[in-house]
């Protein structure tokens, strides 16, 4: 967080990088980009065919909600489908990490309050999310949400993060594939609506909602099983890859400990 506020001097921090041993980047275990996010604020409906595979009509106003603490874990993390439901579905999503705070933020100075860009993958329980017409269940199961692991600052991406392939996949099979600029409400446009009525702080996250290509709309559905690893990778940015477990396999070894 020192180093999104501006609290920490970038020159000194990467003379001590250079300075430090170096280990294997597959020794590193990544951590979430923002260990406590003071606010996370999800769009469910950004891309047009996503819009029509899910049944909605395209909304005049960003279909925005928001995903608490403990549905967040660090990319390569399991992502655990509860014992309550076999409906565990994936959505590769562009993540903004807000650097600099604001309200009422114009939509021409928006793209100033990005720090970085990250991958997020909202695993979503779908029955328990149209079980009422408010998703919050159904996006806020326990580890559901991995992020990261690599953020990019703007300077290495285009303007607003355009243009960038966006995928998802378990092994050779793709499950979503398609490109940012797809996106119905630029990260800008976002940025300026939702500080319109929340103050947005120096670690925040925006998650830009996700491309056509989900399970729930396939035929015949295609949940993710426990087992399988999938990939949400987005280009310029990274792969955020999360084993799949079941929560009953996970108290069942918690027990035998």
């Amino acid at each position: 967080m020192g180093l999104i506020r501006g609290d920490v001097n970038v020159a000194s921090l990467s003379e001590a990088i250079s300075r430090a041993d170096k280990v294997p980047a597959a020794s590193i275990v990544p951590a979430m980009p923002i260990a406590r996010p003071g606010k996370v604020v999800c769009l469910g409906l950004n891309y047009v065919d996503h819009i029509k595979e899910g049944g909605y009509e395209v909304p005049v106003y960003p279909a925005l909600f928001l995903r608490c603490q403990t549905s967040l874990m660090a990319a390569g993390e399991p992502m655990v489908r509860p014992s309550c439901s076999e409906r565990l579905d994936y959505e590769v999503e562009l993540m903004v990490i807000i650097g600099k705070g604001g309200k009422h933020i114009p939509e021409e100075e928006a793209l100033s309050h990005v720090f970085g860009y990250t991958i997020f993958n909202d695993g979503s329980v779908r029955d328990y999310q149209r079980k009422t017409h408010q998703w919050t269940p159904g996006k806020n199961f326990d580890s559901t949400g991995p992020i990261g692991p690599d953020v990019v600052t703007p300077d290495e991406l285009p303007e607003g993060a355009v243009g960038l392939k966006i995928e998802s996949r378990v092994g050779d099979e793709i499950l979503q594939s398609a490109t940012t600029s797809d996106m119905l409400w630029s990260v800008a446009r976002t940025i300026a609506t939702v500080s319109e009525y929340s103050t947005l702080e120096p670690g925040d996250m925006i998650a830009m909602g996700t491309p056509p290509g989900v399970g729930h709309a396939k035929t015949p559905p295609r949940w993710l099983r426990p087992g399988e690893t999938v990939e949400a990778e987005i280009e310029g940015i990274g792969i955020c890859a999360s084993p799949i477990v079941a929560e009953e396999d996970i108290a069942h070894t918690e027990a035998a400990e």
